[in-house]
C-alpha cells in the first residue's frame, strides 16, 4: 500500500476512534461523579451483545438506523442537511400501513407496492423543501424542519376514525396489514426472527457505494457538493443535483421504518418508533458518510438500545446509553475536525517536502546541464 493510500486510512480511522475513546472517557467522568463503578455498565452490556436473542434485537434495529443514515448521508454528500428524515419516514410509514391495511393483492404486488409507496411518499416530502430551496433559496434545514411538524401533524389527521384510524383500546392504529404485505423473515428459534428486510438495508448500503463512486452520477453528485461553481463549469446543473439528491434522500428515507412495520407491528401505531431520523444524523456522522462504517455505528448504536435496559436491574441509569450517545456526536465533531486539521498540516508538510526536493534536484540538473556545456564548448575549441 502507498504512503498515500496508508495515510488516508489513518484518518479515516482515527476520527471514529477518537470520538469513541473521548465518549467512553467523559461517559466514565459522569459516572464517578454519580459515585457509580465507572467499568461495570460497560461489562454488563457487554455481556448482553453476547446474548442470540439481544444480538437479534440488536440487528434488527440496526437495519433501520442504517437506512436512516444512509438517507442522511446521501445528503451530506450534496452539502446538504437534510433534517427532515424523521417525518419522511414516519409519514411513509404511515401510509405505507394504510395502503397495506385497505389493498390486499398477491404477495409479489403487494410488498412492491408498499415498499413504492413508501419511496415515493418520502421523495415527495423531501421534494418540497428540494423545490422550496432551487426555486426560492429555502434553506433546506428550515424547510424540513417544519415539515417535520407538518408530518406529525398530517399523521394525527390520518388516525382520525373518520379517516383511516383504527381505536384499539387507547391505542391510535391503521388496522391491520393484509398478510400478503408481510414479509417473513429468519427464524432462529428462541433467539426471535431477523427481520426480512434487513436483507434490503445490505441491498442499499452496496447500491449506495457503487452509485456514488463508480458512476458518472455520483461524481457529479459529490462534485456539487465539493464545489456548484466548479460543478457547473464542468456542465453540471447544480440545482438540478440538489433537487436530485433530496429526493433520493427522501426516499431512502421512506424506507426506514419497513423493517419493523412489514417484519412485526403490520401496523402504524403509537408505539411505532420515533425519532430514527435524528438518529441517523449521528450515525452518519460516526461513519464519516461511508457504507461500511454506517453499518458499525448503526450495530454500535443499536447495541446501546438494546444492552442498556439491563443495567436497570444493577441499580444503574440505563439513560447512561442516552448519555454515551450524546457525547459520541459531540466527540464526533470535535474529533473530526482535530483530524482534518491534522490531515492538512501533513498534506502541506509533504507539498512543501516535495516542492523543496523539486527545486533541489532542478539547480542539480541546471548545474549538471551548464557543465556539460562548458565541456563541448572547450571540445570545439581544441578541435
Amino acid at each position: 500500500m502507498k504512503k498515500f493510500d496508508k495515510e488516508r486510512v489513518l484518518l479515516a480511522v482515527a476520527g471514529p476512534v477518537i470520538a469513541l475513546a473521548v465518549a467512553f472517557a467523559l461517559t466514565s467522568v459522569v459516572l464517578i461523579a454519580s459515585g457509580k463503578n465507572p467499568v461495570e455498565p460497560y461489562t454488563l452490556m457487554f455481556e448482553q451483545a453476547t446474548f442470540s436473542d439481544i444480538q437479534v434485537l440488536i440487528i434488527n434495529q440496526a437495519s433501520m438506523y442504517y437506512i436512516a443514515a444512509l438517507a442522511v448521508a446521501i445528503g451530506f454528500r450534496m452539502n446538504l442537511f437534510n433534517i427532515g428524515v424523521d417525518g419522511q419516514y414516519q409519514l411513509a410509514a404511515m401510509i405505507a400501513a394504510v395502503v397495506g391495511a385497505h389493498v390486499n393483492l398477491p404477495a409479489f404486488l403487494q410488498i412492491p407496492l408498499l415498499l413504492l409507496t413508501a419511496v415515493f411518499t418520502g421523495a415527495f416530502w423531501s421534494g418540497i423543501a428540494g423545490v422550496l430551496k432551487v426555486t426560492r433559496g429555502v434553506s433546506e434545514v428550515v424547510a424540513t424542519i417544519m415539515l417535520n411538524a407538518i408530518a406529525t401533524s398530517v399523521i394525527a389527521y390520518l388516525w382520525l376514525p373518520t379517516v383511516f384510524g383504527v381505536k384499539v383500546g387507547n391505542n391510535n392504529t391503521t388496522g391491520e396489514m393484509h398478510e400478503s404485505g408481510w414479509v417473513p423473515g429468519v427464524d432462529l428459534g428462541a433467539a426471535g426472527e431477523i427481520y426480512g428486510l434487513v436483507f434490503l438495508a445490505v441491498l442499499l448500503g452496496v447500491v449506495y457505494w457503487v452509485v456514488l463512486n463508480r458512476t458518472r452520477f455520483g461524481f457529479d453528485l459529490r462534485a456539487s457538493g465539493a464545489s456548484e461553481s466548479a460543478a457547473a463549469a464542468s456542465g453540471v446543473d447544480p440545482k438540478r443535483m440538489v433537487l436530485t439528491a433530496m429526493l433520493i434522500s427522501g426516499g431512502m428515507a421512506g424506507l426506514a421504518g419497513l423493517p419493523i412495520l412489514l417484519g412485526d407491528t403490520h401496523t402504524y401505531s403509537l408505539n411505532f418508533p420515533t425519532g430514527i431520523g435524528f438518529l441517523g444524523i449521528g450515525i452518519a456522522l460516526l461513519g464519516r458518510n461511508n457504507p461500511t462504517g454506517i453499518a458499525f455505528a448503526a450495530l454500535l448504536w443499536a447495541w446501546l438500545d438494546k444492552a442498556s435496559p439491563e443495567l436497570d436491574f444493577h441499580d444503574y441509569d440505563k439513560e447512561i446509553a442516552v448519555i454515551m450517545q450524546g457525547l459520541i456526536v459531540l466527540a464526533v465533531v470535535v474529533s473530526y475536525e482535530a483530524v482534518r486539521e491534522w490531515g492538512l498540516r501533513r498534506q502541506q508538510r509533504r507539498v512543501g517536502a516535495e516542492l523543496a526536493a523539486g527545486h533541489v534536484l532542478g539547480a542539480t540538473d541546471s548545474a549538471t546541464g551548464d557543465a556539460a556545456d562548458t565541456n563541448a564548448q572547450k571540445e570545439v575549441a581544441g578541435r
